[in-house]
């Protein structure tokens, strides 16, 4: 057999096993996995550890503790991106995605097992913020090579929606993680959930791993990459031509996604901290308020991914960020409204939050070549992070405490105006 029908053959065996169905499961499992080892953290960051790591502090000063080294991640994903973006562009998404699941899946299980401040003292602590920077670097690896994954399988016309297959793995996870806690609540006192029971969800952790390896290692690799190799267009060091080449796109991608993370960890981390700690509403309760604003981030995500592909990401962006500027001007009315204003918030924020998550993916991936797309979209996205989501439970908690509620809405449209220039600036050929 020749060299080029051997190479026929190949591809072709290829897309046999990378059929649609593997491949959409494969990129929704991973991302979904690592989102549950995420959020479980986020939620016992508001819990959990402001009493068993930060014992020492006033319920508020334990609480903004608790949530600084929430915000390790974010600074940690960015050098999960370059590490995993370099070999996920030089060798290869499959590999390399199974080396981000391997570093997040461990980093979560040990935070399952370390002893608490009461037994170790300072180095409590210590500890879990290393633990939570190994999270955040296999997420930063994860993310991009699982968008990767979607959109260089996706047939002409189609990258939206199979884009969004991995975001989906956001709001499961986050319901999976906030429904084992509520669940574990339904059994065990809180008592019981302080001394032993919050360890449960980091532990369980290590079953999902095996659940996404065996899915990641059934799969091949992406047919762009595959063409990319046999064309040797591989750089030595991507990370170099990203910051060489394309900085223009790194720079406005960043903030492209910046109203996103805003607004999740607003909907989420904070919503659920204020709930507990200043409404005093039960665990339980506040628990269903998530669980539910997962279910609505969920169902928005496919009809942006459909919607996304018929008009096209830059006009859909663009109207969804207006949408959630207008959305910030409700959020203190809404909140001082009870229980039901609670859920109409909740409501309103996480479907704008599916219908911009939906489709970030394949926006942020689309301005790089396939050479560097692993690296580039991976660094953007997370620096996102950073200066979206990192600081923003604390910075809401901050602003609703010093300066009331209304300023925590200030917050989220001073992020819309940022993204909606970013996006103008980026146009229809790069978003």
């Amino acid at each position: 057999m020749t060299d080029l029908s051997a190479r026929t053959a190949a591809e072709g065996g290829a897309r046999a096993l990378n059929s649609p169905a593997r491949v959409l499961a494969a990129s929704l499992i991973g991302t979904t996995i690592e989102f549950f080892d995420f959020y479980v953290y986020a939620t016992a960051a508001v819990l959990i550890f402001p009493t068993l790591f930060f014992p020492a502090s006033d319920p508020t000063t334990a609480l903004l503790a608790s949530f600084a080294t929430f915000s390790i991640a974010f600074f940690a994903r960015p050098f999960g991106a370059v590490v995993f973006g370099h070999f996920g562009d030089r060798i290869g998404r499959k590999a390399t995605l199974v080396a981000a699941l391997m570093t997040m899946g461990v980093s979560t299980v040990l935070i399952g097992l370390l002893p608490t401040y009461e037994s170790i003292g300072v180095a409590a602590p210590l500890l879990l913020a290393l633990c939570r920077f190994g999270q955040g670097f296999g997420l930063g690896g994860e993310w991009g090579g699982a968008v990767l994954l979607a959109t260089e399988n996706a047939p002409e016309g189609k990258r939206s929606w199979y884009g969004m297959f991995p975001q989906l793995g956001a709001p499961v996870g986050l319901f999976l993680s906030s429904g084992f806690f509520w669940v574990l609540l339904h059994f065990i006192s809180q008592e019981d959930l302080l001394s032993w029971g919050w360890r449960t969800p980091f532990l369980a952790s290590i079953l999902l791993i095996g659940i996404g390896l065996w899915v990641r290692l059934s799969i091949t690799e992406t047919p762009e990459f595959a063409k990319a190799m046999a064309k040797e267009e591989r750089v030595s060091v991507p990370v170099v031509e990203v910051f060489r080449s394309h900085k223009r796109s790194l720079f406005l991608g960043t903030f492209v996604a910046l109203v996103t993370f805003v607004l999740f960890y607003i909907c989420s981390a904070w919503l659920l901290s204020y709930n507990v700690k200043v409404l005093e509403i039960p665990f339980t309760e506040a628990l269903a308020v998530q669980i539910y604003g997962s279910v609505i981030f969920g169902l928005a995500i496919p009809l942006a991914g459909k919607v996304a592909d018929r008009v096209g990401r830059y006009g859909f962006l663009m109207v969804v960020t207006v949408l959630i500027g207008l959305f910030s001007f409700a959020l203190a009315p809404l909140m001082g409204a009870g229980l039901a204003g609670i859920y109409a918030f909740v409501t309103l924020g996480m479907f704008l939050m599916g219908l911009t998550y939906g489709v970030i993916g394949a926006a942020l991936a689309a301005p790089f070549p396939t050479r560097v797309r692993y690296t580039g979209s991976s660094i953007t996205f997370n620096l996102a992070g950073i200066f979206g989501a990192s600081l923003a439970p604390y910075a809401a908690t901050w602003l609703q405490r010093s300066y009331g509620m209304s300023h925590v809405g200030y917050y989220l449209l001073a992020a819309a105006v940022i993204t909606l220039a970013c996006i103008w600036a980026s146009g229809r050929d790069e978003v």
